[in-house]
C-alpha cells in the first residue's frame, strides 16, 4: 500500500513551511493535523519563536531529521477546540507548546514530574507519533496536542515575547533551580570573554556556568572560571562532540553535565513566576516569508535578539503564497 500524503494522513488540514532536504531551505508545506481527540486542545498558531535547534535539525546536522520538516518547538497561539475530557483549558484561552508533545506518562521520570527525560519522550517536530506519523512544528497554522503538553499563558504576558520561554527560558531556568549560586554564560558573553584580560581576571571565581552555546567552542576556558567544586553546566548541543581534558577537572574536583529543557510542571512553573515578574525576552519579530534570512543569521550569529515568527499574520496558503511571491519579487 503507497504511503499516504502528508495532508492526507489526518482529517485537520494544516499548512506551514518545511525544510524538505539537508539544505535546510524552508517553503510552503500542505500537510494535517489529527482531529482533536477527547484529551487534546487544538489551537490556532500566532507566533513561533526560532531556536538554534531549528537550524541543526533542518539541516540534519544530529543526523536524526526525517523530511519534509517543520521546525518550531515554541509555539504559542489561542485555543480554538478541545476535547470532551479536556478540563484544564477551554476555547479562547492562550496557550502554548514546548518541546514535547507526548511521553509514557507512568515511567519514574514522568511520574517525577521529569517527561523530558522519559525513554519513549515524543518531540514536538521531526518524531514518530504514537499512530507511526510524523509529528510537525509550530512553523504552521494550527497546533493540536494533548493537554498535558500544553501550557497556558497568563493573560499579562505578550504571545510574541513569552514564545523563546517555552524553550530558551526553561532550559536555562531548570538548571539553574538545580544548583545553587549557579551563574549564567553565554553566547553573548561567551564572545566578550575572550578577551584575555577578562579571562585571566575571572579565573577560579564561579562556582558555576550554564554554558548556552550551541555551536563548537572549547570547554577548557570555561573550565578555568570554576571554583573548586565548580559545575559547568551543557545545555546547548553542537552539532560535533566537544573536546573535554580529564586533568583541569581532576585537580579542583570540578564537574561537568548537562540538562535538558524541563518537566510540564516546571514549565507552567516557569512561566508562571514570569508573568508575576514580568520577564519575557528581547525579540525580533519576523514574517514567515523571512525565515529562511533568519536561519542563515542564526548560522552567522548574526542575532541581537530571538526570532519569533509572527505565524498568525504572515503564513499563507499555497495559492496565497504565490500571489505573494508574483506581486512583491
Amino acid at each position: 500500500m503507497a504511503a499516504k500524503l502528508p495532508e492526507e494522513e489526518h482529517p485537520k488540514q494544516a499548512f506551514g513551511w518545511a525544510a524538505r532536504d539537508e539544505s535546510g531551505v524552508l517553503s510552503p508545506f500542505n500537510f494535517s493535523r489529527r482531529a482533536t481527540g477527547e484529551k487534546d486542545v487544538c489551537f490556532k498558531v500566532l507566533y513561533c519563536g526560532m531556536c538554534h535547534s531549528d537550524l541543526h535539525m533542518v539541516k540534519n546536522e544530529w543526523g536524526t531529521s526525517t523530511y519534509p520538516l517543520v521546525p518550531g518547538h515554541e509555539i504559542v497561539g489561542v485555543v480554538s477546540e478541545v476535547g470532551s475530557k479536556v478540563e484544564k483549558f477551554r476555547v479562547g484561552d492562550k496557550v502554548g507548546v514546548g518541546c514535547i508533545v507526548g511521553s509514557c506518562r507512568s515511567c519514574h521520570n514522568c511520574t517525577s514530574n521529569l517527561e523530558n527525560y522519559c525513554a519513549e519522550m515524543i518531540l514536538t517536530y521531526g518524531a514518530k507519533n504514537y499512530d507511526g506519523t510524523i509529528t510537525y512544528g509550530g512553523y504552521s497554522d494550527i497546533m493540536v496536542a494533548d493537554e498535558h503538553f500544553i501550557v497556558r499563558i497568563p493573560d499579562a504576558l505578550p504571545l510574541d515575547a513569552t514564545a523563546p520561554l517555552l524553550c530558551a527560558g526553561i532550559t536555562v531556568t531548570s538548571p539553574s533551580k538545580k544548583q545553587e549560586a549557579l551563574g549564567h554564560l553565554g553566547a553573548d558573553s561567551f564572545l566578550v570573554s575572550r578577551d584575555q584580560d577578562q579571562m585571566k581576571a575571572a579565573m577560579g571565581t564561579m562556582d558555576g556556568i550554564i554554558d548556552t552555546v550551541s555551536a563548537m567552542h572549547p570547554l577548557l576556558p570555561l573550565i578555568g572560571l570554576l571554583k573548586t567544586n565548580g559545575k559547568l553546566v551543557l545545555v546547548g548541543a553542537p552539532e560535533k562532540p566537544l573536546e573535554l581534558a580529564a586533568f583541569p577537572l581532576l585537580m579542583g574536583r570540578k564537574m561537568v553535565g548537562g540538562s535538558g529543557i524541563g518537566g510540564m510542571e516546571e514549565t507552567q512553573e516557569m512561566i508562571n513566576f514570569a508573568a508575576k515578574h514580568n520577564i519575557t525576552a528581547d525579540i525580533e519579530v519576523i514574517p514567515i516569508e523571512y525565515a529562511n534570512t533568519a536561519m542563515e543569521r542564526i548560522l552567522k550569529a548574526d542575532v541581537r535578539y530571538r526570532f519569533v515568527i509572527d505565524i498568525g499574520n504572515t503564513i499563507k496558503s499555497t495559492t496565497e503564497f504565490n500571489l505573494y511571491m508574483y506581486f512583491n519579487f
